[in-house]
């Protein structure tokens, strides 16, 4: 008996599909985000590792920003991880935005990332 995907589950595995064609051993930028935070990663499929992280959860961030649930904070962070991934040595990545719209949110952190310095 075939399981029922959700249509957010099918539209992520979508999203990844499409990523794998045009990865070309790039490493991913993966982005989540709930009603009051946002996390983002640069993720090497290749080699199983996370290069880098940062999300409005972590300390000197919740300091910083009012909120984890708006634009700025998601440019912040954005911002951040492409610091800490451009020291780890990565500049290019792929965008993937799971199933979120590229959109408020999400669009912003990919702004922070990209004036940081990451390519995508």
């Amino acid at each position: 008996m075939a399981q029922d995907k959700s249509s957010e589950s099918r539209r992520k595995a979508r999203v990844r599909r499409t990523l794998r064609a045009r990865a070309y051993g790039k490493p991913r930028l993966s982005v989540f985000r709930s009603s009051k935070q946002i996390y983002a990663q640069v993720i090497d499929d290749e080699k199983g590792v996370t290069v880098a992280s940062a999300s409005t959860l972590e300390k000197d961030n919740r300091a910083a920003l009012k909120t984890g649930a708006n634009v700025e904070a998601a440019k912040t962070i954005g911002k951040l991880l492409a610091e800490r991934a451009v020291a780890a040595g990565v500049t290019e990545v792929v965008f993937d935005r799971g199933a979120y719209m590229y959109h408020g949110r999400v669009k912003a952190l990919a702004e922070g990332a990209r004036e940081g310095g990451l390519q995508f």
